[in-house]
């Protein structure tokens, strides 16, 4: 059977994490790593240098077209004055896609002869790429054939390999047509690979001979799409030939499936709130009657009992991860550590007396606030036993070592906007009103109370009404606000999420991407100041376009036992992608 969802977000981290790793050992660059299914540098997001650099698990790509993009990349930044690249680059799309192959092509020609694994690794990613090409019949029309042969010619040129067995009969008569035009640069390519600008005006030149061609049989391509128009829709849905290289601020790079919300790179606009009179901060238990607390408390007793969690593991495992050793007293009467001045006497009356010094007694002691901050969104309903049960399990192991614990939920006040939407239509609607919604910020356990008493409150999650709609980026800043108030060594911030921030009549107001933007704002600002360790934990998604620190969890196939509890001890002491 397929994967389902979480599987393929899990596989995708687990895949990207790999992929890093490679990039950043044969570049030599240690600040690399993928966020959003883009690599980046640090918090800049890095161009896709190649339209065959991008596989997925979608497509069907396997393990070696992975690394072969790792290497790809890595041969770029390895081998590519990016500052030259730039200042010749054209800007024309057609001529610009060939320039950023023709590099791309020429730093995998450099590959290292003492490394074969790479040369196959490159190979197999370009062939892979080249099949889907052709099997998505790209190549069926004018422009499509032009764009390939040329990409398998340049390949042949540059990297002395031969052209693809598969296609090579399809591409003989392009070939052909294309050799007496740009045979000159094309044998130029091989002969400057290692001399960048020298080689880029071979490059350069050929990108402006194919776009001339493209550009003078424009009228008949577009006479044969005509023709064709529907018939290779479907096969071909997703799959892009011309790329945007460059990620500029507002484009989405990420599509984060939350209805059609996309996760943006960049905030250029404000943020604002149209009213806050009817924002609310409420302890869960004044939102669910006693009795029927009691009720949900039992059933959130009895689904712990049937997960089998072995809570004295979890404490074992948190006081190993986040306890640090701490001075209170001294053992006195010891054989060796430091003198005591006090038994001196002692040593006159006793000569062979040994039991002269004295050591620091030192305890485990977890000085570290952690909050769960959880998302009460709709989509989130589903997961309510699941978040439940993590939430009382995580806040009575923490406990047991002495650390702070904090359990807060977000949620709106109403559906679609509520009495402040209905504010905003009495005033006559004005444009980009900011917010439209009230929010219902809830404290389900709050530091200073005890597990014990704080259980009714926890167990209120479970109540299918507190689920509504969800934003994101005030409830972080709301959370981050009360943990950065604890005094404490280390503070960690969990957010579970699953899903991009959602709130109808705030983007039916202010567009689709606002609340996005936001969230990754006050995200980015929290990780800069550094006083929190934050991480987005994605019920079943990569949150990774939010939140720099990111860990995908498969609750459908969780099971019983301590497998979740293992994932999140991990989360906690850092084992996430960055």
């Amino acid at each position: 059977m397929p994967p389902t969802p979480p599987q393929l977000a899990r596989w995708h981290e687990q895949v990207e994490e790999l992929s890093a790793g490679a990039i950043r050992a044969l570049s030599g660059e240690a600040d690399l790593h993928y966020r959003g299914r883009r690599l980046h540098r640090g918090h800049q997001p890095l161009p896709l240098f190649g339209p065959h650099l991008a596989p997925a698990l979608e497509q069907g790509d396997d393990a070696g077209s992975f690394r072969g993009a790792a290497d790809g990349i890595a041969l770029r930044l390895a081998h590519s004055d990016a500052a030259l690249h730039r200042s010749l680059c054209p800007q024309p799309p057609v001529e610009r896609l060939l320039f950023e192959l023709l590099e791309q092509l020429r730093c995998e020609s450099l590959a290292d002869p003492a490394m074969p694994g790479v040369a196959r690794n490159l190979r197999h990613r370009f062939d892979a790429w080249s099949r889907a090409y052709h099997h998505a019949r790209l190549n069926e029309t004018t422009r499509g054939m032009l764009l390939y042969t040329v990409a398998q010619i340049s390949r042949s040129r540059v990297t002395g390999e031969p052209v693809m067995e598969e296609t090579e009969d399809l591409i003989e008569g392009t070939r052909a047509d294309l050799v007496p035009q740009l045979g000159t640069d094309l044998a130029g390519l091989r002969r400057q690979r290692r001399d960048q600008a020298a080689y880029a005006q071979h490059a350069l030149a050929i990108a402006r001979a194919v776009a001339a061609m493209l550009a003078h049989g424009a009228e008949a391509a577009e006479q044969q799409a005509a023709e064709r128009e529907g018939e290779d829709e479907d096969s071909a849905a997703g799959f892009r030939v011309l790329m945007d290289f460059d990620p500029p601020a507002g484009e989405a790079v990420r599509l984060a499936q939350a209805g059609d919300a996309r996760v943006l790179e960049g905030a250029s606009e404000g943020y604002r709130v149209f009213t806050r009179a009817y924002d609310r901060e409420v302890a869960a238990t004044a939102l669910v009657r006693p009795d029927a607390l009691r009720e949900l408390r039992e059933r959130l007793d009895a689904r712990i009992a049937r997960q089998a969690v072995q809570l004295p593991w979890l404490v074992r495992a948190l006081q190993a991860l986040l306890a640090r050793p701490h001075t209170d007293g001294w053992h006195d009467g010891q054989e060796e550590g430091l003198l005591d001045g006090r038994r001196l006497a002692r040593l006159v009356a006793l000569p062979t007396e040994r039991r002269l010094f004295r050591a620091a007694r030192t305890q485990p002691l977890a000085d570290c606030a952690v909050t769960l901050l959880l998302d009460c969104s709709a989509s989130m309903k589903e997961h309510a036993e699941w978040t439940a049960m993590l939430a009382d399990v995580l806040a009575r192991a923490l406990e047991r070592i002495g650390a702070r614990c904090e359990v807060l939920g977000f949620t709106t006040g109403a559906w679609n906007g509520g009495r402040a939407q209905r504010d905003w239509q009495r005033a006559g609607r004005p444009v980009q009103p900011g917010r439209l919604n009230e929010l219902c910020h809830i404290v389900f356990k709050d530091a200073a109370t005890p597990w014990r008493r704080a259980r009714p409150g926890i167990a209120a999650l479970l109540k299918p009404d507190l689920f509504r709609e969800g934003v994101d980026g005030e409830a972080l800043q709301w959370a981050a606000g009360r943990l950065a108030a604890q005094e404490a060594e280390r503070r960690i911030l969990l957010v579970v999420s699953d899903g991009c921030p959602m709130d109808g009549a705030t983007r039916l107001a202010n567009g689709t991407h606002m609340l996005d933007r936001h969230l990754q704002q006050v995200a980015q600002r929290i990780e800069q100041q550094g006083q929190i360790a934050l991480v987005g934990v994605g019920v079943g998604l990569d949150l990774s376009p939010y939140y720099a620190a990111s860990h995908v969890l498969d609750l459908a196939h969780a099971g019983a036992g301590n497998a979740v509890f293992r994932e999140v001890v991990g989360v906690l002491g850092g084992r996430v992608r960055r």
